[in-house]
């Protein structure tokens, strides 16, 4: 026991400094982890370190995709959710008939349910890598939106392919019928038992008398409980997280208070940072058991399986975006469509960011090693080395290809024809506008009467909406007023963000803003 958290403890210290060294170089961070894990495996005697799927399943993806749903965009989802539901679900189930047409037809030994069960594992892209390659160069919004969007949805529908593979490949049985039932039944009640839950933690933050620390062991607690719930009735647990996940973060600021969501957003990065870089180094180090289960295959024959497929994976989603886009140019002469002309820049670019990841390992070690029979699982091993193959080679060479990609391309970004600067610009005159006229509205008389409340209008006037120093005053009516004008701040804030021409992430930075000079401002009147 104590060894073992010996080793955790070294590996989330190597993990910092890879991590550093990736902010160095400006490279993704999950490229410099996984090749890290592989450069420890070649240490002598360093012990082999594996990895339980269920520890992924369990304690790492819950948290993980909570994150990622809780500071998704629900403006821009929606606005892109004709495509990123094409990519999460179509374009999954195409991947994994492609790779189950080439694994039976070239790969001896491989039927097509053994196809299929591979197609579920390696098909979905990985978040976590993609934005974090995109963080490093100037892409826009749209593509970053519809990546991260189709990344919190294709696990659960290339988990749900998994399943029903495997149960064909377990039992020699596959009704179509049944289960294309089945999975619309497991996509609709994972949807729906995420925000049946998502209310209950809603009912929770906002009628009970929480405190700070509180909520924050609670929003711990909710990805837990839907996954589990979810999958306790057999349904998407990912979808369960993901849909809890965006129901509850649209309403933070109504749940919340300022000192919740400042410290809950501090101590959620901090967690996402330490458990994404463990799953990342531990890809790298899983090698050498990877290695030891192939046997009689040998080492060359299961790295050409796992190049071809990596390819083939790559010309079916490069395929697939331009068929997307092509579809749209169709479709848009008789429904109305986010963009009737996507051209080929944004489909090359959403194309090649498909780098695999945890989800893929964590559904490949998950097959377990016998049938119900109790006869060997056929092609386990083979599809390990396949699966880890398909990480390495999609996260080093798309990985690092393709911030030179963006640059080459040179995309401009159709949604906004102002620079980022002019948009902020543009976005704090608007609010000191707001800012004032609620002033004059609502509170002419004390402005007439209060120097504090006239600094603080000079302070918009002069366009000065960051938290700043004020002169000390002691005035609870001034505190009152305050007070006041930020929660109309907030509001007005949330109001403008509905603007499809508003940039989200803006208006998030400035949210953000408001509740630091809130929690200032209570805390300077609590001292004095």
């Amino acid at each position: 026991m104590l060894e073992n958290f010996i080793q955790y403890i070294a590996l989330i210290i190597i993990i910092l400094f890879l991590v550093m060294l990736a902010q160095k170089l400006k490279i993704a961070y999950p490229i410099v982890l996984v090749l890290g894990g592989l450069a420890l495996c070649a240490i002598p005697g360093m012990p082999v370190i594996s990895v339980n799927p269920e520890l992924i399943f369990i304690i790492f993806l819950p948290p993980l995709l909570y994150e990622a749903a809780w500071y998704t965009s629900w403006k821009d989802l929606w606005r892109w959710r004709r495509v990123v539901t094409s990519f999460a679900f179509l374009i999954v189930i195409v991947t994994s008939f492609v790779v189950a047409l080439v694994s039976s037809s070239l790969m001896p030994g491989f039927t097509m349910a053994l196809g299929f069960l591979l197609g579920g594992i390696v098909s979905p892209p990985d978040a976590v890598s993609a934005t974090s390659v995109l963080k490093y160069v100037k892409v826009p919004k749209r593509l970053s939106a519809i990546v991260e969007g189709e990344s919190l949805l294709n696990d659960a529908s290339s988990l749900i392919v998994f399943r029903f593979a495997f149960i064909a490949v377990d039992t020699g049985r596959f009704v179509f019928q049944e289960a294309a039932l089945s999975f619309a039944v497991v996509i609709v009640m994972g949807i729906v038992t995420g925000v049946a839950i998502g209310m209950v933690y809603y009912a929770i933050h906002r009628w009970l008398p929480t405190t700070p620390n509180m909520d924050i062991v609670l929003t711990f607690t909710a990805p837990y409980v839907m996954y589990i719930a979810a999958e306790w009735f057999h349904f998407s647990g990912v979808l369960a997280v993901v849909s809890g996940g965006l129901y509850l973060s649209a309403r933070s600021h109504l749940i919340l208070s300022t000192a919740s969501r400042l410290r809950g957003s501090n101590v959620w990065s901090t967690i996402g940072f330490v458990l994404n870089g463990l799953v990342f180094m531990l890809i790298g180090l899983e090698l050498p058991v990877i290695m030891s289960g192939l046997g009689d295959v040998g080492i060359g024959t299961a790295i050409w399986y796992g190049v071809l497929i990596t390819v083939v994976l790559i010309i079916t989603r490069l395929l697939s975006t331009f068929g997307a886009s092509l579809f749209t140019v169709f479709i848009s002469r008789f429904i109305t469509t986010a963009d009737s002309r996507p051209g080929w820049k944004g489909p090359l670019l959403i194309g090649w960011a498909g780098m695999r990841g945890v989800v893929s390992l964590a559904a490949a070690l998950s097959i377990p090693l016998t049938l119900g029979n109790g006869q060997p699982f056929p092609q386990r091993n083979l599809i390990l080395f396949i699966t880890f193959t398909v990480i390495l080679l999609t996260l080093v060479v798309q990985g690092l290809t393709l911030p030179l990609l963006i640059k080459w391309v040179k995309m401009d970004d159709p949604d906004y024809d102002k620079s980022p600067e002019e948009q902020e610009q543009e976005l704090r005159l608007q609010l000191s506008n707001l800012s004032l006229r609620y002033l004059d509205e609502h509170h002419a008389e004390a402005l007439s009467s209060s120097k504090p409340l006239q600094t603080l209008k000079n302070r918009f006037e002069n366009d000065q909406l960051e938290p700043a120093e004020d002169s000390g005053h002691e005035l609870e009516n001034y505190r009152e007023v305050y007070l006041q004008l930020l929660t109309h701040q907030r509001e007005s804030l949330h109001h403008i963000n509905k603007q499809q021409s508003v940039n989200e992430e803006m208006v998030r930075k400035y949210l953000n803003l408001l509740d630091l000079e809130e929690e200032k401002l209570r805390l300077r009147f609590e001292t004095e």
